[in-house]
């Protein structure tokens, strides 16, 4: 499920917790919870609740994950809300765009851009994903630090835009403009790109370079990143003399 459209609700994983997505390109998930049940998110990243809903703060693990939100600008905690009866809980997308919901199986990871992480069931674990190759972090877009998601579970994403999903066959390769990929199953790897031709380079405003990713696993192309939006809009902004 990809789009703001509103959807008939969806059964989350072996629980009783049903959600939809709604909204149009300004989207939120709704997600019915029965007693007992917990959903976490960034800190107070719920929008709405309805129904006994109980909120508690907690760290986000141990030593060496702090350290690595912290230098991707995530906070070192997380919000966790915990039904005591039946309750409904809404968390509304940041940007317009779309909102994505992944089941994870134990162990099973995706590779996201910073701000996708909206909201997941309580088992699901985050952590920082580090690029290895030096071409990939400085021209790739989506930087050296992105996020890593690790089953078992259920994920919401907040993806922006509209957003395109590949299922690539191993060693096929899905090359995109550089920013504009916003996650990727771990079994994919991403590089960079040289563009070829010199005329290419000087005057075809594509870009130097692409980023390229190769499968097997699925991989989530946005339409709107916001780096690109802010290029867009950056000279209509009346800078203060």
């Amino acid at each position: 499920m990809q789009r703001g459209e509103k959807h008939e609700k969806q059964k989350i994983g072996g629980s009783s917790m049903r959600y939809q997505i709604e909204g149009g390109s300004l989207p939120a998930v709704v997600i019915q919870l029965d007693a007992g049940e917990t959903i976490m998110s960034e800190l107070a990243g719920r929008t709405w609740a309805k129904g006994p809903i109980e909120t508690e703060t907690r760290g986000t693990g141990g030593i060496g994950k702090s350290i690595g939100r912290m230098f991707s600008g995530e906070s070192l905690f997380m919000s966790h809300y915990t039904a005591k009866g039946p309750a409904e809980i809404g968390f509304a997308s940041s940007f317009a765009g779309s909102i994505i919901a992944r089941e994870l199986g134990p162990g099973e990871s995706l590779i996201c851009q910073k701000s996708a992480f909206l909201c997941s069931t309580s088992g699901v674990d985050l952590s920082i994903f580090f690029q290895k190759k030096l071409g990939a972090g400085f021209f790739g877009g989506e930087g050296f630090i992105m996020q890593k998601v690790t089953g078992p579970g259920v994920v919401f994403l907040e993806l922006d835009g509209y957003v395109k999903e590949y299922d690539l066959a191993a060693g096929e390769e899905l090359v995109c403009d550089t920013g504009v990929l916003a996650l990727m199953d771990a079994s994919c790897k991403m590089d960079i790109r040289m563009v070829k031709g010199l005329k290419n380079k000087l005057f075809g405003g594509e870009g130097l370079v692409d980023t390229v990713i190769t499968g097997p696993g699925k991989a989530y192309i946005q339409t709107m990143s916001l780096a690109h939006l802010g290029g867009i809009l950056s000279p209509y902004i009346v800078q203060k003399k």
